[in-house]
């Protein structure tokens, strides 16, 4: 069900056949547009160094090969704190992790603000991906407890869809604050300080379940709760226990969810970190355009995220199966993305590799839908801790990814390999989309 149809059906009558019962309230989904402004915060945080990555090369006189190991730092410790930070949500809920990521990312990005060379600015970067690592397997969490089964996708592209909205704003509001403030110092810094606030602002109306929250009427806590007594009858259990990682690493669709979510990253994240550094060198743009473009690209990677989970909802409530409906669009997705990228290798105009780009994150951002996909194969009780899994995966990309282009860079002294390099991560991203089974909880 829509939005719209949700705001026009029907009110059900009262059990006594007299006034309408009360209309339930949409706490969900205004809890969701919070977890879309905090990703996007975390993405303009996490990227802001990519934008400026023409100063900051120039600044510390880096080498291709050292611009890649700096752009690695944030995924290193960021990948290794999936699995950990994934239990702690699961253990401690997901409000205190994600309040706790807010202030620290901050003070993190702020003190990278201050770095004086190669070495403090590594350390700083690891410093945000520690940070940084609790907020989208904790928005996975949130997405199992507080949506009904209908609106996953949904809810999954909007926690999403601040991956490619950050990306593309946080382009144009650091370039703006590097030109504004005097320098990429003073941007950092600022930055930094925002997302400190922020952090208040999650702990303030965040709620580790729907009765917890003030807002959140009888209505609208029995439509949620009902859909997950179904979910648990269908699954066969009566509650759920909280289970180690270790029983799921023998299932087909746990690879294929892991497999998938690193051929998603190796795409995206090697167009985050690289994309403006391409731009620069291989098409000749200036700082300007730069933020311009990549707010474009990654834009239309937006947009593409919230469609994508639309569509998925509105085929799901047709009545087409799970399997269905996701190995369809993820497919179609991989080989749009993997062609995509090919037609950047051969394209010579500029305008043209920048529309091209845009075409390829339009269809990437559908594999957002992955972040329902912790709550299917684990249940509720577990899906921090898959979710971790998952974006462990996908962060080995991200750390692998920057190192492996830069080498290639350096050593071909061009970007043409680089973008076959993503070609092959939307191949193993292919494969995985359709091995993986969406229609059932696994069970260990």
């Amino acid at each position: 069900m829509s939005l719209r149809e949700e705001a026009t059906a029907p009110r059900p009558l009262a059990k006594d056949g007299g006034q309408p019962a009360p209309k339930r309230t949409s706490v969900r989904w205004k809890l969701f547009i919070l977890l879309l402004v905090l990703v996007t915060v975390n993405y303009v945080d996490r990227g802001s160094i990519s934008v400026a990555l023409p100063v900051i090369q120039k600044e510390f006189d880096l080498s291709p090969e050292l611009v890649g190991l700096l752009l690695s730092a944030f995924f290193w410790t960021y990948a290794l704190m999936q699995v950990p930070v994934g239990w702690l949500i699961d253990r401690f809920g997901p409000r205190k992790v994600i309040t706790a990521s807010c202030v620290g990312w901050g003070a993190a990005t702020a003190a990278s603000g201050m770095a004086g060379g190669f070495l403090s600015m590594f350390i700083a970067r690891m410093g945000i991906g520690v940070t940084e690592a609790g907020i989208m397997p904790a928005g996975g969490k949130l997405n199992a407890l507080w949506m009904h089964s209908k609106e996953r996708g949904r809810g999954a592209t909007i926690l999403d869809a601040g991956a490619p909205l950050g990306a593309g704003v946080g382009a144009v509001i650091i370039t703006w604050l590097i030109s504004a403030a005097g320098g990429w110092r003073a941007a950092f810094v600022i930055a930094g300080i925002a997302t400190v606030l922020l952090g208040a602002l999650t702990w303030w109306y965040i709620r580790d379940n729907p009765r917890a929250h003030k807002a959140v009427n009888e209505a609208e806590a029995e439509y949620i709760e009902a859909s997950h007594r179904a979910e648990d009858e269908a699954a066969g259990v009566n509650g759920e226990a909280r289970r180690a990682l270790l029983p799921y690493l023998k299932f087909r669709s746990f690879w294929a969810m892991c497999l998938g979510w690193l051929g998603f990253n190796g795409v995206f994240y090697g167009l985050l970190t690289w994309g403006p550094l391409y731009l620069s060198q291989a098409k000749g743009f200036d700082l300007k355009t730069i933020g311009w473009s990549t707010f474009v690209i990654f834009g239309a990677g937006f947009v593409g995220e919230i469609l994508g989970g639309t569509l998925a909802d509105r085929l799901r409530a047709r009545g087409l199966g799970a399997n269905l409906v996701m190995r369809t669009l993820l497919g179609i997705s991989s080989v749009i993305v993997a062609g995509g990228l090919v037609g950047v290798t051969v394209v010579s105009d500029p305008i043209a590799a920048v529309v091209l780009l845009s075409v390829v994150l339009f269809f990437l951002r559908w594999v957002g839908l992955f972040w329902a996909v912790p709550a299917t194969l684990g249940g509720r009780t577990n899906a921090g801790v898959l979710g971790g899994a998952m974006n462990l995966s996908g962060n080995i990309a991200g750390f692998v990814t920057p190192i492996a282009v830069g080498f290639i860079v350096g050593a071909t002294g061009g970007y043409t390999w680089a973008l076959l390099y993503f070609v092959g991560s939307a191949i193993v991203m292919g494969v995985s989309v359709l091995a993986l089974d969406y229609s059932k909880r696994l069970p260990v």
